[in-house]
């Protein structure tokens, strides 16, 4: 059985003052049935990481390059990520695929890098709202499926994230017939790659608008592990009733 997971990723949002919401979320989920990451930006990992130790709550950031070292200014690896105490990254998010233009193969490097550091990759996939109107859906999500995900993936290097583009901050959330299907799809082609023990085990996140008022909805789906959430995981308010619907799936 995969893990339940309650992801949350701030984005380019957040200071030293916001640091007060992951206080507030360890003392309201103390003990959690599901795990619990907050992704915030790179500055803060160090000191998101030391308050939330012993706690319930991981860290994870938000990209990682693909090499260890080098001259690549602006930059993190993925062994300094984990050296801040982080122990989740997402990669491949549709944000860094449209403005960084990066592919398949980048993502893929990315969570070997991840993978190779300690680290477990949230590796994001999604389509385009041409693509849902065109059908495309399965087509584009297996193609970022095999190339992004690394040979060799289990449980404990890699989960992943589906976020359609076209959901994503917008408002708009597929029907659950439609997440349905995909999250479907996700499954019987990690059970063919992996194995199915493997396959089963490997969770799979719901990403694109999800807020208090839809994830429990959202979460009846069999093959929704949890979710990736965006704006609604800046605040313990709005992101601990979220928890509580995954906890109670």
């Amino acid at each position: 059985m995969a893990k339940k997971i309650a992801a949350g990723n701030w984005k380019m949002n957040g200071t030293s003052a916001s640091l007060s919401e992951l206080e507030t979320l360890t003392k309201s989920h103390s003990t959690c049935d599901c795990a619990i990451v907050i992704c915030p930006p790179a500055p803060l990992l160090f000191r998101a990481a030391n308050l939330t130790q012993d706690s319930a709550i991981n860290i994870g950031a938000q990209d990682c390059h693909t090499d260890q070292s080098g001259a690549f200014t602006g930059d993190v690896a993925a062994h300094m990520i984990a050296d801040t105490g982080a122990s989740y990254v997402i990669v491949g998010h549709s944000e860094r695929r449209e403005a960084y233009a990066e592919r398949n193969r980048d993502v893929r490097n990315k969570a070997e890098a991840a993978r190779d550091a300690g680290l477990t990759a949230i590796v994001c996939l999604g389509e385009s709202l041409e693509d849902r109107e065109a059908d495309n859906t399965l087509d584009i999500i297996g193609g970022q499926l095999a190339g992004s995900v690394p040979n060799g993936a289990t449980a404990d290097t890699v989960v992943i994230a589906y976020e359609p583009i076209w959901a994503i901050g917008t408002g708009k959330v597929p029907t659950l017939d439609q997440i349905i299907q995909v999250h479907d799809f996700i499954r019987g082609e990690l059970c063919a790659r992996f194995g199915t023990e493997t396959g089963n085990q490997i969770s799979l996140l719901y990403g694109g608008s999800v807020k208090a008022s839809n994830a429990a909805e959202i979460f009846k789906a069999k093959n929704v592990d949890g979710a990736l959430v965006g704006g609604a995981s800046l605040q313990a308010s709005d992101f601990s009733p979220i928890i509580d619907a995954l906890n109670t799936a």
